[in-house]
């Protein structure tokens, strides 16, 4: 494991001092606040430079921020570098999450929905055509990759258009924080931003995330986002797991059998391997009760799957288990309609 500045920052420094300092709770730890020894994110001289500086190093920017706000506010920076590049209209699938229409809303850019077909009930990532025809019509294209449903975009298509077209190209990559040791599939291999969830699909704690710019142009821009919509008061226990999850190495061995569990038990094919979606149909409910009473608890029941969300610290044991309780399920038919929850975020009026 490479050297983890912010973790090895606060043991030392875990010791007993009288605080007259926030945070509230006044007791000694991890949990602390900009001090003489912890450096401050708004303007990294120290150890949180150098994380941020490694962490783009491992991602393949020129820059990275830690996010401990979660994704959203990687989205909404963004979306501000969008607009103090001058850009006013955004391309973006018609499914892409909430905070993309809404960092839309907030700087009024406006955003053209690419259309998204449904296929087993899913919808699926734009197709070159629809990326073509909204090169056409917007100065910029957001994609989600991988989505929530494990579907990746194809990048290098998007990346070959934007790049013909001098126009930038982001992806909302809540859900690929673990894919940047596979750089085939990886956000950062193509966009020109991009943000990684990495408390998803990687060990850190919840809201741990990081913002990516791939030069030093949209770096500023990004940067002066960042500083808009990121936490003056950001939590040092979160910050120090995002260091620790981009630096976790990876686990071949559970995605491996993550793979093989899904040709087993007849899952979704998509070609993220930390989601496993087993089709239940309308029995949906009954095995998602029946899995909880078993002490096992999914990601979600959508009314056609059931999701089951894994990371390199899922256990292989913890896998046949699964596999042992889904033996025991009955199955329904899959629903073509999209899955409940998953409507555009717009309406022909807008």
């Amino acid at each position: 494991m490479p050297k983890l500045y912010i973790a090895e920052m606060l043991r030392a420094q875990h010791k007993h001092h009288v605080s007259f300092h926030t945070p509230g709770h006044k007791r000694t730890g991890a949990d602390i606040t900009e001090l003489s020894y912890s450096d401050c994110l708004s303007s990294p001289t120290g150890i949180l430079q150098a994380a941020e500086n490694d962490i783009a190093e491992i991602l393949g920017g020129e820059r990275s921020f830690i996010l401990t706000d979660g994704s959203t506010s990687g989205i909404f920076s963004m979306v501000y570098a969008l607009k103090a590049a001058g850009k006013t209209s955004l391309a973006v699938p018609a499914y892409s999450h909430p905070s993309v229409w809404h960092a839309c809303e907030v700087m009024r850019i406006k955003p053209v929905p690419m259309p998204q077909t449904v296929r087993y009930g899913i919808p699926q990532q734009p197709d070159v055509a629809a990326l073509e025809a909204a090169l056409e019509g917007a100065e910029a294209i957001l994609l989600t990759s991988p989505d929530y449903y494990g579907n990746i975009a194809n990048l290098s298509a998007a990346q070959k258009l934007c790049v013909q077209a001098n126009k930038p190209l982001l992806v909302d990559g809540a859900h690929g924080g673990h894919l940047h040791r596979e750089k085939e599939v990886y956000a950062g291999s193509y966009a020109d931003m991009w943000v990684d969830g990495v408390h998803k699909s990687l060990p850190a704690m919840t809201q741990g995330a990081v913002v990516s710019a791939k030069s030093q142009g949209w770096a500023k821009n990004l940067h002066a986002g960042v500083l808009r919509f990121r936490t003056t008061s950001p939590s040092y226990p979160i910050m120090a797991s995002v260091e620790y999850a981009v630096k976790y190495p990876q686990n071949d061995r559970i995605k491996e059998a993550a793979k093989a569990f899904k040709r087993e038990h007849g899952c979704y094919e998509n070609a993220d391997w930390t989601k496993i979606l087993v089709p239940f149909g309308k029995e949906g409910p009954k095995a998602a009760a029946y899995l909880e009473a078993h002490g096992v608890y999914p990601e979600f029941n959508d009314g056609n799957y059931i999701m089951f969300y894994l990371s390199p610290c899922t256990k292989e044991k913890d896998l046949k288990v699964l596999g042992r309780l889904l033996k025991k399920l009955a199955r329904g038919e899959v629903k073509e309609d999209a899955p409940a929850g998953a409507i555009p975020m717009y309406s022909e009026d807008e």
